[in-house]
């Protein structure tokens, strides 16, 4: 594949609610530029994009995939990443690297949940959207009817680019509005049909007039009353899009290629190219520099995706600024390591053509890259860039990875390291409360076909399991005890005798040691054993076996022996006077709350705010966005560590959430029984 210059590339990504078509249209695309000679289908598992065999297997993307496409003397890097939300990283990884959103929408469903999430990424990232309504090919589609229900849901112009001509049932091709020109399967423009001119003018009228907005020159003239030409129209159209005052909607068929072509004509002429994109990058002295698509511009590129599989590793990259060439060497600005560029290509689903280089505003793949992980930066070794990094969201569900054998507990780090090494949505961390290892990530599917893909590609057997909640131990109140240690059985004695407070401090506080002996009950070199002796205690608890937290252990009085007592005597005896003293003190567990904010369909509300009082749920807000309800709450890990599923089969898989940790308080006492009973069983079965 041949290298592009700055001014010939167009970024686009594909955001939708699954199963809008996004595949589909990169497939038309990909066959409408001859990179393929036949269209495949999702449902066949034969598309350039969905490779994977999870993907082909659950027909429908998991991963991100660039398809470049030559079109027209032009590259399209068309960017496709998965619609379930599971895969939201997937989702901020392309629009992170793209130039422009394409919102793909399906025209016989309209705006769904999906839509709106991704509508919320675009926007808060600042990137122009653009959208497509797909399957007008349905019987049931209507671009008037959706384009009404964008307007009702969005606080935003849209504006129709393109009207659907339908012989009969059947989608045939478009109206472009703004020339008045039909365009049908047939290649060459046309004369609309008759019927539909008084449609084609109501339309354009409101392209003319958003057209104006998008330019203040433009408005005057306007609403002086004088005629727009063709291209100031299309100007208007242009400015609006990249400022973001307007929103472009195009329709087609992707599945039957009808529309797809004059689409990627107009990437062309109205998308932003990478030349008049801006980023803002850190500078090494904390600074700031503003780094535009120049290829002959400082080095800044920056890898938004890696695969690892069991043949290394492949990174993705978006060069920001300057000119990544293949064979050459860059410094990694996190490391401060260079690295060698070998093996440069132009991604195209698994396909890897080798190209020289890449420039400013391109997207290149490079292989055996040693320490560059996702989001580091790659730049001249005179010049420090640091560009910015993608935020992604808290993991919303988590499973307990028991390793099958000797040989996979050998294997279980690195896998896990290299898996969460691509996804930056997957965590994995060893909870030391309940001593289980945890794979962390946004729901059941995107954590399974983690655990999947760590069995084929690394050979990694493991047994998933719910995660125990991580229950801490405190106290209520203040309580005493005393403990003599004493031992006389041939040889040396043993003697320490400790008497012991247990108070309990603020939430966060931790673990506090005092002394309060005087006159030298105790020496003083014995009051260290003691702590070392409770210390002991702190991490495999008193009641449960969960650690103690938020308690002040203070020595007030004890005895010990001229020549019996010695270290280990009173670690004995202050382990069991700190065990005394913390039973008689009002012994609590502790349990994680978690703060939720909940998106679903108006629909649903009742059906959630009353699965969410089951759930020991406080809620505290309830409020309308876009046709949705957003409910915010608070809720104990115990009752939803499943709750990706609950809300997906309450809501029909439209409902999405976020969780995070908020807080530990008492588990209620009606519960505590339970806990501890089911912790004994736990430790016996050990």
């Amino acid at each position: 594949m041949a290298s592009y210059s700055t001014d010939k590339i167009r970024n686009i990504v594909l955001l939708g609610h699954s199963g809008c078509g996004k595949t589909s249209l990169a497939e038309a695309m990909l066959f409408n530029s001859g990179a393929i000679n036949r269209m495949g289908k999702v449902e066949d598992g034969n598309t350039v994009s969905d490779y994977d065999e999870e993907e082909i297997s659950r027909t429908m993307s998991i991963n991100l995939s660039v398809l470049p496409c030559e079109w027209k003397g032009h590259k399209i890097n068309v960017i496709d990443v998965p619609g379930y939300a599971d895969f939201q990283g997937e989702m901020l990884n392309g629009l992170h690297v793209a130039d422009t959103a394409v919102i793909v929408i399906d025209g016989s469903a309209g705006v769904e949940v999906g839509t709106q999430l991704t509508w919320q990424m675009a926007r808060r990232l600042g990137k122009p959207i653009v959208i497509f309504l797909n399957k007008m090919d349905r019987s049931n589609a209507s671009f008037r009817r959706v384009v009404e229900q964008l307007r009702n849901t969005f606080d935003t112009t849209f504006v129709p680019m393109e009207m659907p001509i339908r012989n009969g049932e059947k989608f045939v091709g478009v109206v472009d509005l703004i020339t008045k020109e039909a365009h049908t399967g047939t290649g060459k423009a046309s004369q609309p049909p008759a019927e539909m001119a008084d449609e084609i003018e109501e339309f354009r009228l409101q392209v003319i007039e958003y057209g104006a907005e998008g330019d203040d020159e433009l408005m005057m003239k306007y609403f002086d009353g004088e005629e727009l030409t063709e291209e100031e129209i299309a100007h208007g159209i242009r400015a609006g899009l990249r400022s973001g005052r307007i929103v472009p909607v195009f329709c087609g068929s992707a599945a039957d290629n009808v529309a797809v072509r004059g689409f990627m004509n107009h990437i062309l002429d109205a998308f932003p190219d990478p030349a008049s994109v801006e980023v803002a990058a850190k500078t090494k002295g904390g600074g700031t520099e503003s780094l535009k698509g120049d290829p002959s511009g400082p080095l800044a590129a920056q890898v938004f995706k890696t695969i690892n599989d069991q043949y290394g590793r492949v990174s993705l990259i978006r060069v920001w600024s300057g000119t990544l060439k293949g064979d050459s060497r860059a410094v990694n600005c996190r490391t401060d390591h260079e690295e060698r560029i070998a093996g440069l290509f132009s991604p195209r689903g698994k396909e890897q053509p080798h190209i020289t280089e890449g420039a400013a505003g391109d997207i290149v793949g490079v292989v055996k890259l040693g320490d560059t992980h996702t989001g580091d930066t790659l730049c001249d070794k005179g010049k420090v860039l640091f560009l910015p990094k993608v935020e992604y969201p808290e993991p919303v569900y988590a499973v307990a990875l028991t390793p099958k054998s000797q040989a996979d507990s050998a294997k279980l780090g690195s896998s896990l390291s290299r898996t969460t090494e691509e996804d930056p949505t997957l965590r994995s961390r060893y909870e030391s409360a309940t001593r289980q290892t945890l794979l962390e990530g946004m729901g059941d599917a995107h954590v399974n076909i983690a655990v999947k893909r760590m069995a084929s590609r690394f050979g990694l057997d493991v047994d998933l399991a719910t995660p125990k909640v991580p229950y801490l131990e405190t106290v209520a109140r203040t309580g005493s005890a005393q403990y003599r240690h004493k031992k006389q059985s041939g040889g040396a004695g043993q003697f320490g005798e400790v008497h012991l407070r247990v108070e309990p401090t603020e939430r966060g506080t931790g673990f506090e040691y005092k002394s309060e002996i005087f006159g030298g009950s105790i020496s003083q070199p014995f009051l260290p054993s003691i702590e070392k002796g409770i210390k002991q205690v702190l991490d495999n608890g008193v009641m449960a076996g969960y650690p103690v937290v938020d308690v002040r252990a203070v020595v007030y009085d004890g005895k010990e022996h001229p020549v019996d007592s010695k270290d280990i005597a009173f670690q004995i005896a202050g382990r069991e006077a700190f065990k005394l003293a913390f039973m008689q003190a009002g012994p609590t567990l502790l349990e994680p709350i978690m703060d939720l904010t909940i998106t679903v369909p108006e629909e649903f509300t009742g059906d959630v705010s009353g699965d969410l009082s089951t759930k020991r749920a406080r809620m505290s807000g309830m409020d309308q966005v876009m046709g949705n309800t957003v409910i915010t709450a608070q809720a104990p890990l115990a009752e939803i560590q499943r709750y990706a599923t609950d809300l997906r089969s309450i809501t029909q898989g439209r409902g999405i959430y976020t969780m995070k940790l908020s807080h530990y308080e008492p588990v209620p006492s009606h519960i505590v029984n339970d806990v501890i009973a089911q912790a004994k069983r736990d430790h016996e079965e050990e």
